[in-house]
């Protein structure tokens, strides 16, 4: 396999720095072909979301066809959902036989800025995409919504990996662990970033280890490929905009 191609169903950012925006910048900069299945379409920029629509969940499964029947994918991304019956019609659909590839969902729901993106009737839908990736990817607020009894405890009982980003702790290092099903683990520190550019780092580090993930790189060698991509990002932001600025995904094309 020459282009690794990663599916990314997800929301729409009009801002470009997070959401399918990022996920599309993310894949190429690293070496992928994306494609999309867009849920949700929101309006917003670097100091927050002002507007936002859900699609019709067979509009999305409708996407999410389209691309396999001609495409094809060899992983998956998935990102912000917008409502539960997207959640649901998606997991219907990666349960079918043609979905045998890596997937890797972010469970959006809480936003770097702070953002409530998923209602808790959303929220109580994912278990099942949870129990069907190959690798789920929450912040520190999202995973206390998910599991009080912390990752190891949501790993043991969803079957799946569980990287714990801990980006949005206060600590100087910044920590994210992985608990894998068998309970084993490992973790990688750095230094925080001092910046307020920070925006779509989660969907960044997601979309970035589903293309090591399609390219047959073992979990953890993906992780650190991708840490190393999103750090570099942050570190050269472009320092857009007047809020929490966007990324520089173009420093994938140089890793």
């Amino acid at each position: 396999m020459t282009l690794p191609r990663i599916l990314v169903i997800a929301g729409s950012d009009s801002g470009g720095g997070a959401g399918i925006q990022a996920d599309i910048k993310t894949v190429m900069a690293m070496g992928g072909y994306a494609t999309t299945a867009i849920t949700a379409i929101t309006a917003q920029n670097t100091l927050g979301v002002t507007d936002a629509m859900v699609l019709d969940p067979a509009l999305v499964i409708a996407q999410i066809d389209a691309v396999l029947s001609d495409i094809g994918a060899d992983a998956v991304k998935i990102g912000m959902l917008g409502s539960p019956a997207i959640a649901e019609a998606v997991a219907d659909r990666l349960s079918c036989d043609d979905m045998r590839v890596p997937v890797v969902f972010d469970p959006v729901m809480v936003a770097t800025s702070g953002a409530t993106l998923a209602d808790s009737a959303t929220i109580a839908a994912f278990e099942r995409l949870m129990r069907l990736a190959t690798l789920v990817t929450p912040n520190l607020p999202e995973l206390a919504l998910l599991s009080p009894d912390g990752a190891a405890a949501l790993a043991d009982r969803l079957g799946s990996a569980v990287l714990a980003k801990g980006g949005h702790g206060n600590e100087p290092l910044l920590v994210d662990r992985l608990v894998e099903a068998d309970g084993s683990t490992r973790s990688w520190s750095d230094p925080r970033i001092a910046t307020q550019h920070s925006h779509g780092t989660g969907c960044t580090l997601a979309s970035a280890i589903a293309v090591g993930l399609a390219r047959g790189e073992p979990l953890g060698d993906a992780i650190a490929t991708a840490r190393r991509f999103v750090r570099l990002a942050i570190a050269r932001a472009p320092r857009l905009g007047r809020g929490n600025g966007p990324l520089d995904h173009l420093v994938g094309l140089s890793l």
